[in-house]
């Protein structure tokens, strides 16, 4: 399967519509029986969901996606690429939404595999309406959570980015628990000027106590650790 995930990703489009339709949930559904997609898109409809359907992953990746919360619904064999294909596309992106696996054609290596890269569910065709209704619930609610914090992780890296090499310096140790004097002594510098720079880097980073000031640290060093590019360790 080409590697087509960031060129989709950049298609992905800032919905116009007002800011509460923007976060209306919308399912997106992949699978190539136009009997199944039609389905899945009216149950959707009963349950007052937004949902797109499409008949493979190239058309899927293809498409321009609106920027809202959501999950998607995989079939798991389709012809071109499959589902587990396009989930692993997805896993390399940050802040991919949730997934959901509808397959008539499930083993067990093949759930765990899907689980383990981190599946809501993966059920058998046919499923029960409330089941399916229940795992799309789920994975919107994750997706919603993930969006929330993927915001919170944004505000740290714009602030982090107003602060100078030395401020980061003192960042970096107070957030280690290192006391003003042990800072000063480290980067050979009074204990004064400690004292100002980790001022500014409070207020540059709209912390309000040392705790705020660590949980930053600890968003920016998770960031980091799934990609991030910003080089919040500079000491």
């Amino acid at each position: 399967m080409p590697s087509v995930t960031e060129p989709w990703r950049q298609r992905q489009t800032v919905d116009p519509a007002s800011p509460a339709e923007s976060e209306r949930p919308l399912v997106l559904i992949v699978d190539d029986d136009e009997r199944i997609r039609e389905s899945l898109q009216e149950l959707m409809l009963s349950a007052g969901i937004d949902s797109r359907s499409f008949a493979s992953t190239r058309e899927l990746l293809e498409s321009s996606i609106p920027d809202r919360p959501g999950c998607f619904i995989l079939d798991v064999r389709m012809p071109g690429a499959s589902g587990l294909d396009l989930q692993n596309h997805l896993a390399e992106m940050r802040d991919a939404k949730p997934v959901i696996f509808l397959t008539g054609h499930g083993d067990v290596p093949m759930t765990v595999r899907a689980m383990k890269a981190g599946a809501i569910d993966f059920l058998t065709k046919p499923v029960r309406d409330q089941t399916l209704l229940d795992a799309v619930a789920a994975g919107i609610a994750r997706d919603v959570e993930q969006r929330a914090s993927s915001r919170v992780v944004r505000r740290h890296i714009d602030r982090f980015a107003t602060l100078t090499p030395r401020e980061r310096q003192v960042f970096r140790e107070v957030a280690l628990g290192r006391l003003n004097k042990q800072i000063a002594f480290d980067l050979g510098i009074s204990e004064v000027t400690v004292k100002l720079h980790r001022s500014n880097v409070m207020r540059k980073m709209d912390a309000k106590s040392v705790g705020e000031l660590i949980r930053a640290w600890e968003a920016l060093a998770a960031d980091l650790g799934r990609g991030g590019s910003t080089e919040a360790n500079t000491g």
